[in-house]
């Protein structure tokens, strides 16, 4: 949900307000740890474009009308590598997002994407809607240079130039577990830095017109859709680490069961830009959510149940997803609930 409040955030402050389509969606905003279908987020994605006639959610100083991402990805198509593609998107986003700087450096085996305020987007460097921002344009680049090279591209680190967001946690799955937070000085503009292997920029693109054509139905929210990080491997070892819950499996008896080894078990979840930890960290997560919304179970048998050894791990656990304590979490959603009904 958090990266909803940060897509309506440019709206809102037109006052601009989607509420039919949020309840067309079945999404209230009003409870930012609750998640919905990544669907429906891909839905609202394309819908809020159209509706607002703006690709880039209100979020600058002058729309990006749609036709924008078309236009990106035709000026991507016929680049020889990923790199030309990179730098042709960068001209291309100099004209229709003059906002925000893109560009690639490479050093010493290491290439890094760099995302850089032209002009400061919000007065506090936490706002939802600049942190958004800089979400938005890295998700949309990287899933565009994933598709163009016809294969995930990890990343291995990035630096987002904020206070780490209440929805920090997802970071791990949809850019890269070692996601790490800058503050902007007060005054200054800020800069995202996302780093991969510099081999990667001549990989060749892959990608033709009718290639183009069939990745273009759907887009550009079906970018939302592709190259998740949550892959064959992560779905496999949440769904084990589920199974044996309230026991809690080590990463060396995972590998056992998936008849690999722990190092190469620890190199695929890299690839997939996750972690033995994250993986374990999202599940309960997603499980104390739902149980503490959807039964009566005191909260003491909801940590036993998901494997902690006391309530006061668990505790500290759940403030840290959710800046909230489960009782007050319950409490808020049970009101919420009885509004609703």
């Amino acid at each position: 949900m958090g990266f909803v409040t940060g897509m309506l955030a440019g709206l809102r402050r037109q006052q601009r307000e989607p509420k039919a389509l949020l309840a067309e969606l079945g999404i209230d905003t009003a409870y930012p740890a609750r998640r919905i279908p990544i669907r429906d987020y891909a839905t609202l994605y394309n819908r809020l474009n159209q509706q607002f006639d703006d690709e880039a959610f209100g979020l600058f100083a002058r729309p990006m009308r749609v036709g924008s991402f078309e236009f990106l990805c035709r000026s991507c198509l016929s680049a020889s590598t990923l790199a030309d593609a990179l730098a042709r998107a960068s001209r291309f986003l100099r004209v229709t997002l003059p906002d925000l700087a893109v560009s690639v450096r490479r050093s010493r085996g290491q290439a890094e994407l760099i995302i850089t305020e032209t002009r400061k987007l919000a007065d506090h460097g936490d706002d939802a809607g600049r942190v958004f921002a800089f979400e938005w344009l890295l998700r949309l680049l990287h899933g565009l240079s994933c598709w163009l090279v016809g294969r995930g591209i990890n990343l291995d680190s990035v630096i987002f130039p904020y206070q780490k967001p209440d929805h920090f946690a997802d970071y791990a799955l949809i850019f890269t577990a070692d996601s790490r937070f800058a503050p902007t000085v007060p005054g200054g503009n800020g800069t995202l830095v996302a780093a991969f292997n510099a081999n990667l920029l001549d990989l060749p693109v892959r990608r033709d017109e009718a290639a183009l054509t069939r990745f273009l139905d759907g887009a550009p929210g079906k970018i939302t859709l592709l190259y998740r990080r949550d892959r064959e491997m992560v779905t496999r070892i949440r769904d084990l680490l589920r199974e044996a819950l309230p026991a809690t499996l080590s990463l060396d008896q995972i590998a056992e069961r998936l008849y690999q080894s722990p190092r190469t078990l620890h190199r695929r979840l890299a690839e997939e830009g996750s972690s033995f930890r994250a993986i374990k960290d999202a599940l309960r997560r997603d499980l104390a959510l739902a149980r503490l919304s959807k039964t009566a179970l005191p909260i003491a048998q909801i940590a036993a149940d998901l494997g902690y050894a006391d309530a006061s791990a668990f505790y500290r656990a759940f403030v840290e997803w959710t800046g909230m304590a489960p009782a007050r979490y319950r409490r808020q959603w049970e009101a919420g609930s009885g509004e609703a009904e």
